[in-house]
Parts: C-alpha cells; structure tokens; sequence
C-alpha cells in the first residue's frame, strides 16, 4: 500500500542529523507495514525488535544499570552493529518499555550516528502515567493515520483519475459527468471499507466486488481496539466509561446541540467522572475531537471553547460498523438522516489526515459551519453537504458577517464556483485537494 508519510520518511533519512523518529497512530492503521518497506527499500542493513516477543532485551532495560552499559548488553543480545553505515534499527510496540523510551535521549546524545524508528502506543505517556520522563526535544514525532481517500484511490491504481481531480480542482471545472460518477462510486467504496489497510485490502482482493468484501475485518479491529485498552486502564471501571463514551459518538453526532454532552453518555453523568476516559481516546488515536471557537479569527485556538466540542470517531468504516449499517445501503445511498453524519465524520477524517486542526463555528442557533480552515487565505469557512442539495443558509451568514476570501463548500455535486458569492464547491472525492490550499 502507498502511503503518504513514506515522503516525510524520505525527509528524514536525507537529513543528516536527524534524531530518532517515533511513529504513533491508532492500532491497525499500517505503521509497522510502512516502516518495514521504508526500512528494506533505503537502509542496507536492518533490524527490527518487536518488544512483545523480546523478553531479554525488556530485562536488560529494567535493569539498574546506566544507559551505556544497556546499549553495551544490547549489542552483545543482537549480535549487530547498529553504528555501522546504512544500517537502522525498528523498535516496534515500544510501549512494552517506558525505560526504552526515556533513553531515546540516550541515543540521540550519545549515539546520534544510530538510526532509530519506533512505532506504538503511547497511551501511558501521554496520559501522564510513565514513571520515567518522555525524551522531549530529543526524538521526531510523525502520526500515521487510516489511509485517506488519495491513498485509497492509489490502492485501486487510479493515478490517471487522481491527475483528473487535480487538474479539475485548479482550474474549477466540473469533470466529465462519466468521470464524476466513477469518482463518486470510489467515494461510496470507501465510505463502507474506511481507511484501515486490512480493510482496502479485503475490496482490492475483491477487484471492488461490494459483496466479496469482507466486513469482519473492521469489527475484528473495534474488538482489538477494546483488548488493548486492558492493557494501560487502572480498572474495570475505567474501562467501562471509556466504552460508554466510544459508543455513545455515533448517535452523539447527530445530537441538535450539534456538541458532545457527557450527560448522554450516561444517565447522571457529569464531565468531571468522565475526562479522563475522553484523554484515553484522544491519546489512542481513536476518536477525533473538533472545537467549537467564538470568533473565527487568527488564531483559532486562542477563541476555542474548552468546554464545548464534537467527537468523531477516526475512521468512518469504523463508524459505519458501529452504526450497523449494511454496505448495500450505503452503496445504494439509503441512509436518509443519518447520511449528513457520516459525511461529516469522513471530512474529518480526511482534513485531519491533512495536517489541520479542526474547528468549527456556531451562531446562537442560527447558523453553523462543519470546519473552519486556516491556511494562506486566512480563515476558510468548510460547509459540508450529503448530497447535492446545496441550499447553504449557514453559509450564507457567515458569508455577510466575516466575508473570507472566499468559502468551500463539499457536496456530491461536481466541481464548480459561484462568483458572485465566491464559493468553490468540490466534490466530496476531492478532498485530498485541500492540501494544496
């Protein structure tokens, strides 16, 4: 599978003096895969230690001794050279040693001729439960996502339709209706696969027959996600407030407020009980939070409401899955009200597989806009439609009221620009364009 962080991988191997790289993602989203192939394509000599079968080498690390004397024991267990030109070393579920990840610093200060990649969970770090200090300032952090839509039409080989929706995009043309079509078709593949690779994989066997797909797939991986969460909860009761809030999103998404509320969680629940089962998430990856700002100005972060957010879950095959919604159903677009929410849930996915934090806007009541971007124009306001229905009363006041440089509007409809009111519509297959803006 091709995948867009294989570039920024590249970047740092060409850099001279790079530190060692962490690559921290939810479960199943294809980091070991991609570190693998980085490592065989670009290093002549690698070694790769999985810290879930490497006992000895977890001994050596809980061990009293100095941070050299470890590295001298690790080199005797792996009977390598990793200081020895072209070579890297891939520590794969670094989790296993918090020991090993404090002495990253070790590594970059002592031996920073040695190429390191580490890829894992760090849910006890970044909830502030490690015993030892994170090595910061002394490691590059890169965060893999579920494949995105481009990674996903890359998949299929579509690189002549990718270059269709690009030159479409620059120059707001629509694109041949027979070529919309196809590209919208890709769209409700993906929408029923999501991005985890095991998932793509399973469509691509399939030769993209919906009915060879294999749907186990993704809840195998909701499963795994839940038995991996033993692994660094403090109890059962934690663990099952984590659960009621992953499995209240789906139908939180549609909620009129159009925010999150810990009281639909659970009856009787308040934030207070329920905030540090929220970092849980946020710290696996699992779910995506979106702030609600006051004034969409520069910048953003500095007018969020704390208290006030939507959640949505990383993947939007994940979410289907947890919807119970039949792949004949989104295939043949029957999912009436609940279509807004998916469609929602996936330009999240993609903008945040993009680099972009996500915000979005309210007017007491009377209007909202789904996201709002921050990039060379200043503040774009993101308006997601389902279909191609593209009545855009919320877009509209916001349009009087702070007039950006101009407005995007997403929908099934084809690419095209209003010049009057300066909105670009594009299409919800083109969101892998927004990068370029």
């Amino acid at each position: 599978m091709q995948r867009e962080i294989y570039e920024k991988l590249l970047d740092w191997n060409k850099n001279e003096n790079h530190k060692p790289l962490m690559i921290l993602g939810a479960r199943q989203v294809g980091k070991t895969y991609i570190i693998d192939k980085f490592a065989r394509e670009n290093y002549k000599n690698y070694y790769m230690i999985n810290l879930f079968e490497r006992t000895d080498i977890l001994e050596i690390y809980q061990s009293n001794i100095n941070s050299e004397e470890k590295y001298q024991k690790l080199k005797v267990l792996l009977d390598f050279d990793l200081e020895k030109e072209d070579t890297i070393l891939f520590i794969d579920e670094i989790q296993e040693s918090e020991k090993i990840i404090a002495d990253l610093k070790f590594f970059c200060e002592k031996h920073p001729k040695i190429n390191i990649i580490c890829a894992g969970s760090l849910l006890g770090v970044k909830l502030k439960r490690s015993k030892f200090s994170f090595p910061v300032g002394k490691v590059e952090i890169l965060t893999l996502y579920p494949m995105n839509f481009l990674e996903f039409l890359w998949a299929f080989k579509e690189e002549k339709l990718i270059e269709e929706i690009r030159n479409s995009f620059k120059n707001n043309t629509a694109l041949l209706k027979p070529i919309h079509e196809k590209a919208l078709n890709y769209y409700r593949m993906y929408l029923i696969t999501g991005g985890m690779p095991e998932s793509i994989s399973s469509l691509v066997k399939a030769e993209k027959d919906i009915l060879r797909y294999d749907e186990n797939i993704l809840k195998n991986i909701i499963e795994s996600y839940f038995k991996d969460m033993d692994k660094y909860v403090t109890s059962n009761n934690e663990a099952l407030k984590i659960e009621r809030i992953y499995h209240s999103i789906p139908s939180q998404l549609a909620n009129e407020s159009n925010k999150f509320q810990f009281s639909k969680v659970h009856n009787g629940a308040k934030s207070r009980d329920y905030l540090s089962s929220l970092d849980w998430l946020l710290a696996s990856n699992m779910v995506t939070l979106s702030s609600l700002v006051s004034v969409p100005e520069i910048p953003l972060k500095g007018f969020m409401k704390e208290d006030t957010f939507k959640l949505y879950i990383n993947d939007v095959g994940i979410l289907n899955q947890l919807l119970e919604i039949k792949k004949s159903d989104i295939w043949l677009d029957n999912l009436s009200l609940y279509k807004g929410v998916i469609t929602e849930n996936y330009v999240a996915n993609q903008l945040e597989s993009l680099g972009y934090s996500l915000y979005y806007w309210q007017s007491n009541g009377i209007a909202e806009i789904d996201f709002l971007l921050y990039t060379e124009d200043g503040i774009i306001p993101l308006e997601v439609k389902a279909s191609d229905n593209v009545q855009s009363k919320s877009l509209n006041v916001y349009i009087e009221k702070y007039k950006p440089e101009y407005s995007i509007r997403m929908s099934s409809k084809n690419f095209g620009y209003d010049d009057e009111k300066k909105i670009k519509s594009i299409p919800l297959y083109a969101i892998f364009c927004l990068k370029e803006i």
